[in-house]
């Protein structure tokens, strides 16, 4: 009698505080692929254990949407509309079932542009009952590539005045749509809440302004602010909270409406979840159930 072949036991990899800091190290644009991929070789032991964690590491464009793209409960599709110097590329949903007139919301993306993962959750935004927009700020290179690597890249061509001034474009197209209320509000992920912190700079008309782990405006320029913002932070991203006590006393003094959360325990990107090594259900689930009923609050 044969005894069984003992199958081989596949053992999850282990994912170090130090190899996601590493990695944001990376996004955000210190580190070029090939240092980082070093770096995470030295922490995980091999190139064959680092080779299985960058892509937990990075987002899984594969990962099944929240909202489908063809969920009969909302209408998307991909529009050119007017922006700043030039045509902007976006993608924009409505609620199918839409009665009267809705506030407008701006889904800023992270700093791998408008890719599958922004696409829903504008969808999950447009499902909580407003109009939802999530433009392309690569549109003035090209557009989002499909590689994301390429993507992030094109991100130090891009000019921050006219990013800015594409983002105020973008509400003037918003408060003149047929289907809004006129109010239009911006929440934005990463590069993209840096963007909305700076629209609430730039652009008085903004009705409310949601930030996620976003890099913060100069202090000087926060008594230009007449937006109420609701700003996310991880409680572990020590680079983007560095910024919070300074903007908070600048937010303060210029009697800004606001309110400050940040997530003990969660990661830059925490409300990623094609991130499998980022992303904390908890943290995101809380910080969506308070930028929906903010949202409604400001733009109805």
């Amino acid at each position: 009698m044969t005894s069984p072949v003992a199958k081989p036991v596949i053992t999850q990899p282990v994912i170090t505080q130090a190899m996601i800091d590493a990695y944001d190290e990376y996004t955000h644009l210190t580190l070029d692929r090939r240092r980082f991929m070093e770096q995470l070789t030295k922490l995980a032991g091999s190139g064959a254990a680092a080779a299985a964690i960058a892509p937990m590491l990075a987002a899984n464009s594969a990962q099944a949407a929240i909202v489908a793209e063809d969920d009969s409960r909302v209408k998307g599709e991909d529009i050119t509309y007017p922006g700043s110097g030039g045509d902007m590329r976006g993608y924009l949903v409505k609620p199918a079932d839409q009665q009267g007139k809705l506030g407008a919301v701006i889904v800023i993306h992270e700093n791998r542009g408008l890719n599958p993962h922004i696409r829903d959750v504008a969808r999950r935004v447009a499902l909580e009952g407003f109009v939802a927009l999530a433009p392309d700020f690569l549109s003035p290179l090209g557009g989002t590539p499909s590689d994301e690597d390429k993507a992030r890249d094109m991100f130090t061509k891009l000019d921050a005045a006219r990013v800015t001034a594409d983002g105020v474009a973008t509400i003037a197209y918003l408060k003149g749509f047929k289907d809004g209320n006129g109010k239009v509000g911006a929440v934005g992920f990463c590069w993209g809440g840096g963007a909305v912190n700076q629209l609430a700079v730039h652009a008085p008309d903004l009705s409310a302004g949601v930030a996620y782990y976003g890099m913060q405006p100069k202090a000087e320029d926060a008594a230009k602010i007449k937006a109420p913002l609701l700003l996310h932070y991880a409680g572990l991203d020590e680079r983007t909270n560095a910024g919070i006590d300074a903007y908070k006393k600048a937010l303060d003094a210029a009697h800004v409406e606001y309110k400050v959360y940040v997530y003990d325990g969660a990661n830059h990107a925490f409300n990623n979840d094609t991130s499998a090594a980022r992303y904390d259900k908890k943290a995101a689930d809380l910080a969506w159930g308070r930028t929906v009923a903010f949202l409604k609050e400001k733009l109805a």
